[in-house]
Parts: structure tokens; sequence; C-alpha cells
């Protein structure tokens, strides 16, 4: 109530006590002599005053105080919780003027702690790696995070308020929620989701919501991608297999000619030379796949620590050319070196020997006799470019992706016959990356591919 209000409600009390007074004295007045008049007046008017002075003391300790009290009291039923008392009243007036204004500060406070909460919670759940959906016990949701709606599309809108059947058709998700309020217990399940046309693996988990009395009162669902658990697990998977695979067929051929040179004792020399030739390429093969293995798993596992040192280019490179130019003319090859004098960088200088001679040993096993072979080193204002470029047999377009995985062969036949072990590339792929650098690949069926490593000049 304004002050104004206040002031006119005074004024009508007022009003109200005057006229009673004025009726008793025209009653009263009349009934009595000439002589008393003057003292029934004189009387009505002190009486008036006292009575006006108690209703002003009255009004101001405890009519003004309650009638505060009470707009507060509203202000707060609305949620204004910075509404208080002001007036300045005594005895029990003060004490609920004083108990009001400590109740509003509570509520503020508990309204400020709980918007924060709130505001907290909502970015925990924002926040989350894993879809959230909060349904009652009725099956209307009530509460989705930012992954839920990453998963599934469309907006928040179009999922809180609804059925979750309606707004979710996965038969599997309906029968996790129908279990979980079912057996009030943790179900799981999972479901395929596409999204940005890619094919994601997520696992549904629902749990129950039971209050303190035991009564269920909802499921709280939650949707985890396990995309990468399951590429992982694939990757383990067909690591076993290829290793098994790989392993075997040396195994089997050192195994079936040693067991043929101890049956035959009538071979003649020439035959058991052959087979023993085989069986020490067989296992000179065998060696380089396990040492290969091992080095990969080394790096893999972050245990290959690197000995940075100034590479100055023009003298580190001399022994790898002289390597490549031996196998080139071996096989024919045109090579050709495009090196830029003077440059240096910092890294690892056998590491990345191995990247070059990888490199250029895929080139020259996978071109043709009379082909070409490339080196270029160039450099940048900030990194060192190695190019390896030939004219082979070229990468197909759909095994582009894939090249740099362990075992992966474009051609598997051709592969082994070249002595290779189908972990170069994943070899050279990890050292590149140990260095902070990048390796691509661009190439066309029958024309020859180019690799281009680029290495920070500085780590």
């Amino acid at each position: 109530m304004n002050t104004k209000n206040k002031v006119n409600l005074f004024y009508r009390y007022i009003l109200m006590i005057a006229s009673v007074f004025i009726l008793i004295g025209i009653i009263i007045i009349p009934l009595t002599s000439d002589e008393e008049q003057l003292f029934v007046l004189f009387s009505l008017i002190i009486g008036f005053i006292i009575l006006l002075v108690l209703i002003y003391h009255m009004f101001e300790n405890y009519v003004r105080p309650i009638r505060a009290s009470i707009n507060v009291t509203n202000e707060l039923v609305k949620g204004n919780y910075n509404a208080r008392t002001y007036v300045k009243p005594s005895g029990e007036a003060q004490q609920l003027s004083s108990a009001i204004n400590v109740l509003a500060r509570n509520l503020q406070e508990m309204s400020i702690q709980e918007k924060m909460q709130g505001s907290q919670w909502k970015t925990v759940m924002n926040n989350m790696e894993s879809g959230l959906m909060l349904i009652d016990e009725r099956g209307y949701v009530h509460l989705i995070n930012r992954k839920f709606i990453h998963l599934f599309g469309k907006k928040s809108v179009d999922f809180l308020g609804y059925l979750y059947y309606d707004v979710l058709d996965d038969q599997i998700i309906h029968k996790v929620v129908q279990e979980t309020f079912l057996y009030e217990e943790k179900m799981t399940g999972n479901i395929t989701l596409m999204i940005d046309g890619k094919k994601h693996y997520v696992e549904v988990t629902g749990a129950p919501v039971i209050n303190d009395v035991k009564d269920l009162k909802g499921a709280v669902l939650v949707f985890h991608d396990i995309s990468d658990l399951k590429r992982v697990e694939e990757m383990r998977k067909d690591f076993v297999a290829n290793v098994s695979h790989e392993l075997k067929t040396p195994i089997t051929s050192i195994r079936g000619f040693a067991e043929t040179l101890l049956e035959d004792d009538m071979a003649d020399e020439e035959i058991r030379k052959q087979f023993l030739n085989i069986i020490l390429k067989e296992s000179t093969r065998l060696q380089s796949l396990i040492h290969d293995l091992l080095e990969l798993s080394k790096i893999e596992k972050e245990e290959m620590k690197l000995s940075l040192k100034l590479i100055e280019v023009d003298s580190w490179m001399q022994s790898s050319l002289t390597l490549i130019e031996q196998q080139a003319q071996k096989k024919s090859l045109l090579f050709t070196k495009e090196v830029e004098r003077g440059i240096t960088f910092y890294g690892d200088p056998d590491r990345l020997q191995q990247v070059i001679l990888n490199l250029m040993y895929n080139a020259i096993n996978y071109t043709g006799e009379g082909g070409r072979v490339i080196l270029r080193v160039a450099e940048t204002q900030s990194d060192v470019v190695i190019e390896v470029e030939d004219t082979g047999v070229g990468i197909p377009e759909d095994a582009r992706s894939r090249i740099f995985e362990r075992f992966y062969r474009v051609d598997r036949a051709r592969s082994r016959n070249t002595g290779g072990t189908g972990l170069g590339l994943a070899i050279v792929k990890h050292i590149v990356e140990v260095h902070q650098g990048t390796i691509a690949v661009t190439s066309e069926v029958g024309k020859g591919s180019c690799f281009t490593v680029k290495l920070p000049k500085k780590l």
C-alpha cells in the first residue's frame, strides 16, 4: 500500500470517530442544563483528543506495520524476494515484521542458490558426453540435454512434454524403458544411429528414479556413443587376425621345407640349397615382421623417445640417397632428387631416415621397370616438406584412406613378393605424428602416387 492510501485510511478513521462524538454531543447536550452543557462539550473534546492520540498510536504501531507485512507477504507470494518491511513498530508487530524480513532474506538466498545450482546443473548436463533424457512415471519427457539433441536431431520443443514412445521410434529404447519400469532396475540396450551420414553405435542405459518412500517416480535414460570403442574393438580383432595370418605363411613354409629336408635324405645338393634359401628368406621375412610389430607397438604406446638434433639435410640425406640409388638401379628406374640446399630443422635423424627409406622403397617396389621415382625436399617459413613421387601402379580411391592401417595392402600378393610386412606406412605415419607433422597421399591408378610429409622446423 502506498503512502497516499495509508494517509487516507487514517483520515477515514478520524472522520468516523469525529462523527461518533458529534452524534453523542447532539444527543447528550440537549438533555443537560445550560451550566452543564459547557462541561459536557469540554469533556467530549478532551475525550476526542485522547481517543485520537490512542488511535494514532495504534495505527502507527499495529495497523500500519501489519498492513506493510501483508503487502510484503503478497510480494513474496508473487516471487519478489527483494520486498522488505521498513516500518519501525514495537511489541508483537515488531516481531512479526522482523520475522517477515528474515523470511524474505532466506527466500532470496534460497532463490539465488537455486538459480546458481540450476545453472550449474544445466551446464553440467549440456556438456556431458552422453545424451540424457528424464521421463516421469507416466512416460512424459521432462528433460533432455544438448548431446541428446545432437544424437537424435530436432529441437528440445519436439521432445519435452511428449510421451517418449511418440518422439522415439526405436523399439530397443521402448524395451529398455519398459523393463526399467517393470523390474525397477538398471537396463541396457544398443542401437545404431546415422549422424552426419556416419553410422554411430549408441549404448542405451535406463535407470529407475525412486523417491525416499521407495515409490517409482520415473526413469533416466543415458545414451552413450560407443562408436570409438567399437572401432577399437574391430581394429583389435583385425589386428589379431592379420598377425595370425601373416605369421602363419612364413612359419608354414619354414616347417614344410624343413620337414622335406629331414625326410628326404636323397635330395641332391642343389635342391637342398634351394630349400635352405627359401627357409632363410621366410625366416628373414618373419624376423622383419616381428621387428616391425615391436617397433609399431613401441611407437603406439608412446614409449618411443625422440633423440632431437639439428638436422642438416645436405649431409643427412647422403647415406639414404646412396641406398635409394642402388635399389633404383636394380629395377632400371630413373631416380631424380630435388633437394633444396641449406635446409636445417630439428628432429630425430634416425627415425626420419626410416620415414624416407620406407616411402622410397614403396615407390620403387610399386613402379615398373623404366619408370621414374622422384624425391623432393623443400622448406616453407615454418615447415620442411618431403615429397616422394612415382610413376607406378597408383592407389585406388577407395583404398587411400586405409593405406596407413596396419597390414592393409592394396595388392596383397605383390606386397608379399616384394618382401613387405604391411606395417611400413603405419610406422611412417606414427613417426611423422610423433614429430607433430602430417602425411598425405595423392594418387591416380596407372599413373602413380605422391606422398607428402610436412614436418615443423622446431618442436
